[in-house]
């Protein structure tokens, strides 16, 4: 019966993925806008149509091809003046197949609908494309588009200010953004597909990931010595990722569960409690204090049928790896489900189906390779010494997710100082057992010790080293996205005094200063708003960096780049830094700056989701870190950075944008 699932499972996405790569993209198009007056703009639509391919017009007869249709969302912002215009005159012919006159257009075609704003604040329009493009040969394809159009507030002096407290929607701080690299409609999904199955092995460098491989070998280390069972187990496992992430994205769209959702579970207390407690509870089955066992029964039948406890422990590991990545796999994620939040669902699927394909191969190679070890010689107990040391690696891992409460939600119970200091008697233990000066119940006499546990031993022992200064506050850059934020440090030698710090480049007290902070001398406000207004009476551009407690990401980038002076600089004097936590869940923002989302029309009011839609909303994305350097008027004033741990990049970055404003 299982063998059965498996193959339906196969078939099931081999299906999908040929169905999905056969698919065209006919007819791309661009969006703008043109003001006309203070309260009059018009809506652009600009479609460049493929050789050989035609796209309907909106105006012919029923009974035909599909007719090209604009769906505007309702809207008490703004109303439509007259219906959308096109521009040039379509083609009319006679089509002898529906014996009928119609209208298309060919190369390219311009639409363009007028609209009167009915508001003084800023909001989006959304708009929904429908129509049908078709090839000479008559091969025809259905065209769905979806985009927002973001709209400053005309001058409307019948609106009072009860209307506007009921009326208010996501903050629009963007009026002019040419910068944009995460727009993946322009490109072919067999294109698509491939550059997310290259970022989904990529995903298994980040800082979140890479620490589950031991995991992964110990898992089927322990697993069935029958092959057959191994490699179906194995297999289990990568069908497992692969659906997985596939239905991340399906599941967002047909939910509308909206683009936060990674960042929601990898961040809430329940999965990253859940998650700590089982990592200890693996480690201590590593250990030798008790042993994963399936039953008797099943046991009995292993040469009959496939080993059904073995299925679902490997079904559980892949979602534990699933749910653990997220705090690193942001950049591809992110993106992929902004599009599914916007309704739009084959690319996010294809997208999700790549990513979860690229992130699950190596990890399904690697549980095959232990099986591999059951031909080298068993004596020595060296296959225990290695569920030992993967024990050791697991406990320290297993940290992480306590971090994770502990920052999310200012509990202040577990400091980057003392999570170092546990680290250093964890590395320093296993270099004792390394050794053969500690022994547990399973393991064999250690008589001599040979090059390769030595130089492990050493190695463990250096690290240990290598972590003390981390104790005083010293940055650890290589594995600071595995560590607590520096904020957290309790005792600090690097950190000068915080009166140093330069004070005149804040206009005023941050808001929720209280709970927030910023390490390596770097001023900053918490609150959009509050940045945008202080870099308006400053005349300087404003840095907008979008990051979260539990970004590894993050802490890298922030450990190797804001430790430079130089960039403290520029930080604290050229511009002003204001960071956006998107998945700050304390801070409840007051009632009158809570708002209904334009993105799910979910009403946002923690901080967190505040900072999360805002970028959602006027970057169309999800990722962090993200840093957006723009005018206090919403120009954006360079390409945004996500991570990029080089200094000298950074600084360009930073200076590219500063001089565009002094323009």
């Amino acid at each position: 019966m299982s063998k059965k699932i498996i193959f339906c499972i196969f078939f099931l996405i081999s299906f999908v993925f040929t169905s999905f790569c056969q698919i065209e993209n006919p007819v791309e198009w661009k969006y703008s806008t043109e003001k006309i007056d203070e309260t009059h703009v018009n809506l652009i639509f600009q479609a460049s149509i493929k050789e050989h391919w035609h796209l309907y017009s909106q105006y012919f007869k029923e009974g035909g091809p599909i007719t090209l249709y604009f769906e505007f969302a309702k809207n008490d912002n703004f109303v439509l003046m007259d219906s959308v215009q096109e521009f040039p005159n379509p083609i009319v012919i006679f089509d002898e197949t529906f014996k009928m006159e119609v209208k298309y257009f060919e190369k390219e075609a311009k639409f363009i609908q007028e609209i009167e704003i009915k508001s003084a604040e800023g909001f989006n329009i959304s708009v929904k494309i429908d129509g049908q493009s078709c090839f000479d040969d008559g091969k025809c394809l259905q065209i769905t588009e979806e985009h927002f159009f973001p709209i400053n507030g005309g001058i409307v002096e019948s609106q009072n200010a009860e209307n506007k407290a009921n009326n208010k929607t996501t903050p629009i701080i963007v009026t002019e953004n040419n910068f944009s690299n995460l727009n993946v409609d322009e490109q072919s999904l067999l294109v698509f597909f491939l550059i997310s199955i290259l970022f989904g092995i990529i995903a298994i460098l980040t800082p979140c990931v890479f620490p589950m491989i031991p995991m992964t070998i110990s898992f089927f280390i322990q697993g069935s010595k029958s092959k057959s069972n191994s490699i179906i187990k194995a297999l289990v496992f990568g069908f497992s990722i692969m659906i997985l992430y596939t239905l991340v994205g399906v599941i967002v769209s047909l939910t509308s569960a909206g683009a936060d959702f990674t960042t929601t579970l990898s961040t809430h207390w329940i999965p990253n409690l859940i998650f700590f407690l089982l990592f200890l509870v693996f480690a201590s089955s590593l250990f030798g204090l008790f042993e994963f066992a399936i039953p008797t029964r099943l046991a009995n039948k292993a040469d009959q049928q496939v080993d059904r406890g073995g299925i679902l422990s490997a079904f559980f590991l892949a979602v534990t790896l699933v749910i653990v990545s997220f705090a690193c796999t942001g950049p591809i994620i992110g993106a992929l489900l902004v599009q599914a939040a916007s309704g739009n669902f084959l690319q996010p699927t294809i997208g999700m189906l790549g990513f979860g394909l690229g992130f699950a191969v190596p990890f399904t190679f690697l549980a095959l390779v232990p099986k591999f070890m059951n031909k080298l010689p068993k004596s020595g107990g060296w296959m225990n010494s290695i569920k030992i040391v993967m024990g050791f690696v697991i406990i320290a891992f297993s940290l992480k997710f306590a971090s994770n409460i502990d920052q999310n939600y200012h509990l202040n119970l577990l400091s980057r100082d003392i999570y170092i200091a546990i680290w250093i008697v964890l590395s320093f233990l296993l270099g004792l057992y390394l050794l053969g000066k500690i022994k547990f119940h399973l393991d064999s006499e250690v008589s001599n010790i040979g090059f390769f546990r030595l130089l492990l031993a050493v190695s463990c022992f250096v690290f240990s080293i290598y972590l003390i200064p981390g104790l005083f506050g010293a940055n650890l850059s290589t594995i600071a996205g595995l560590l607590p934020p520096k904020t957290s440090q309790k005792f600090d030698l690097t950190e000068n005094n915080s009166a140093s710090k330069t004070e005149n480049n804040l206009c005023e007290t941050p808001k929720y200063a209280d709970v927030m902070h910023t390490s390596y001398n770097v001023n900053a406000y918490f609150d959009c708003l509050q940045g945008i207004n202080c870099a308006k009476s400053q005349n300087k551009p404003i840095l907008l960096y979008f990051t979260g407690h539990s970004c590894s990401n993050c802490k890298v980038m922030q450990a190797e780049i804001w430790s430079d002076p130089n960039i403290q600089e520029y930080l604290n004097n050229e511009l002003v830094l204001t960071v956006l936590y998107v998945d700050e869940k304390t801070v409840i923002v007051p009632e009158e700056s809570q708002f209904i989302s334009i993105n799910d029309s979910k009403l946002k009011k923690n901080l967190g989701e505040i900072n999360g839609d805002i970028e959602i909303v006027n970057f169309k994305n999800n990722t962090q870190p993200y840093y957006v350097l723009m005018s206090p008027e919403g120009k954006v004033l360079t390409q945004p950075m996500t991570f990029n741990s080089n200094p000298e990049d950074f600084m360009n970055f930073l200076k590219s944008g500063i001089e565009e404003f002094n323009k």
